[in-house]
């Protein structure tokens, strides 16, 4: 059920219920109107919703596929709180993935990529030094934004002409997961050019140097994800087996 436009206006017009449903709850996640950890009763969502358990079940089956959820005997369901090994590795995941986008890229993009690449990683900073500045956003703003830079690196694949790689950063959810830990941890600023800098590099063509700008893109701000996650996630795990 993965597709590029996260925001439930913006999936297909006829869904199914557990299509409906998958997108609603999705959406309650990555906004953060339910908490990392935070349980998901299906009774209840179906109330809410007004439909049946299966097509929640169905839906919530899909969100854990995605790695967005989990289910665990006689606990339940709830969202996805990372531990410190999880999150190294959705970023490993994630740095292979789009480091071989970057190189890709280097090597193919064209003019009109190169020049929507400059735009977007103008608007793309704009935006997060928007939100550094310390001015109060709500959530719908910072949805946008976040929503704006899946856009952007999705850009990047697209460009390189490979569908299938395109698809696995898609379906891998890297960015939504990156999007999780921002919604759930304060992350320091990004430096003002954080993304022109990076286009810089890709549309220079050198492929090695799209490669290392690409990783240390990745890389930024992974540790203060891990300790700001890591003990919440030991707690919630101890929480459980008392």
């Amino acid at each position: 059920m993965a597709q590029t436009n996260l925001t439930r206006e913006q999936a297909p017009k006829r869904v199914s219920l557990s299509e409906h449903a998958y997108y609603v709850i999705r959406e309650r996640i990555l906004k953060g109107d339910v908490a990392l950890g935070a349980p998901l009763s299906r009774r209840k969502l179906a109330a809410e919703l007004g439909m049946s358990l299966l097509p929640v079940a169905e839906a919530l089956q899909a969100l854990e596929s995605d790695g967005l959820v989990e289910s665990r005997p006689r606990v339940g369901t709830r969202v996805c709180l990372p531990t410190v090994e999880e999150i190294r590795e959705r970023y490993e995941i994630r740095e292979a993935l789009e480091s071989q986008a970057a190189r890709l890229y280097a090597a193919k993009a064209d003019l009109r990529d190169k020049l929507d690449l400059e735009r977007m990683a103008e608007h793309m900073d704009a935006m997060f030094n928007q939100c550094a500045a310390g001015t109060d956003h709500d959530r719908e703003f910072l949805y946008a934004v976040h929503n704006y830079h899946l856009q952007f690196h999705l850009r990047i694949s697209e460009a390189t002409g490979c569908t299938a790689l395109s698809r696995m950063i898609e379906k891998n959810h890297v960015l939504i997961f990156n999007w999780l830990f921002d919604v759930a941890a304060s992350r320091p600023a990004l430096p003002p050019r954080f993304h022109r800098d990076l286009v810089e590099a890709l549309n220079e063509g050198n492929v090695e140097k799209a490669d290392r700008a690409m990783r240390a893109h990745v890389r930024y701000g992974l540790s203060n994800i891990v300790d700001t996650l890591g003990p919440r996630a030991k707690a919630k795990r101890f929480e459980r087996v008392k």
